[in-house]
């Protein structure tokens, strides 16, 4: 399934190399963090990587077991407002350990990203968030009312 949004929007999906996910418990609360992700036209995939962390057991991977919908966001700032966009998926998440698609997954991390590669991603022990879209919200400027 390819995912239906405006062609700058899945691009900027494709290209970006950062977005911010947001997760949240069981009681709802929130939980906002940037991730490398990459994007292959119908899923995002960010990998729960080796950089250092207090821990491998992180919030963001239990907020998910507790509750699945999830939301990234990729933005473009810039002084410039006329450049501004930003692109939401909202969605469901899993948690990948092993299978065709996590395979698959961090063989497009490691494509995007020349850090994985030189960090090389755990395939024994890792994990991927795979983010599959119920719904897209895209916007720029001249999408909006009176928008160039």
């Amino acid at each position: 399934m390819t995912l239906q949004a405006p062609a700058w929007a899945l691009a900027l999906l494709r290209d970006a190399r950062v977005g911010r996910l947001a997760t949240a418990d069981a009681a709802g609360r929130p939980l906002v963090v940037p991730v490398c992700y990459a994007f292959d036209g119908a899923r995002c995939y960010s990998a729960v990587d080796a950089k250092p962390k207090s821990t491998r057991n992180l919030r963001r991977l239990k907020n998910i077991a507790a509750n699945p919908h999830v939301s990234l966001v990729v933005d473009v700032w810039d002084e410039d407002w006329s450049k501004l966009c930003w692109v939401i998926v909202e969605g469901r998440a899993e948690v990948l350990t092993t299978g065709a698609d996590f395979t698959r997954a961090i063989d497009q991390l490691v494509a995007k990203y020349p850090q994985y590669r030189a960090m090389g991603l755990d395939r024994a022990e890792g994990a991927v968030i795979a983010l599959t879209p119920a719904r897209v919200l895209a916007w720029r400027p001249a999408d909006s009312p009176g928008g160039t």
